[in-house]
């Protein structure tokens, strides 16, 4: 005993702080979560797929020279990103049809990786990562999606 204070309370105070912010961290909604990712993704795509927009042949000319997806010729592939990046950005800003959107994202992403830069894995992991959890978990309580899965599950009723 310290200063009239049992030794075994001064030492559980700051744990107890602690277990009650992590507790309190734990309390954060998953919501809040879904509605950051679905923006933070769209913050990466929507100005890459706007640019391409606003110059449309250097867009093309990189996708011919630099890109260079296989298969794909450079025209349809530059369209095809610009596309994806423009409308999926979109829509998961919106949170509407959230999953479906995720999907030609996390195939953009994989293209990337695998054709254009191998070495950007860390900023791919990051971005899949993301989009793998909206794929699952759908984009929570601040979206459109729900607002459309309470009034339908209303309308049924």
């Amino acid at each position: 005993m310290a200063d009239g204070v049992p030794r075994a309370h001064t030492v559980s105070a700051p744990r107890q702080r602690v277990e009650r912010a992590i507790d309190q961290l734990g309390r954060v909604p998953r919501s809040v979560h879904q509605l950051l990712f679905r923006l933070a993704i769209a913050s990466v795509f929507l100005p890459a797929g706007l640019l391409k927009l606003a110059s449309w042949e250097s867009t093309v000319a990189l996708f011919q020279d630099e890109y260079k997806v296989p298969l794909l010729p450079p025209v349809v592939a530059a369209v095809m990103a610009t596309t994806f990046e423009i409308v999926c950005s979109s829509l998961l800003i919106a949170g509407l049809a959230t999953r479906l959107a995720t999907l030609p994202l996390l195939g953009q992403i994989i293209t990337i990786q695998l054709f254009v830069y191998p070495q950007a894995w860390h900023e791919h992991l990051v971005w899949g990562s993301i989009l793998f959890f909206l794929l699952t978990r759908g984009a929570g309580t601040f979206s459109l999606d729900h607002l459309l899965d309470h009034w339908l599950r209303s309308r049924r009723s």
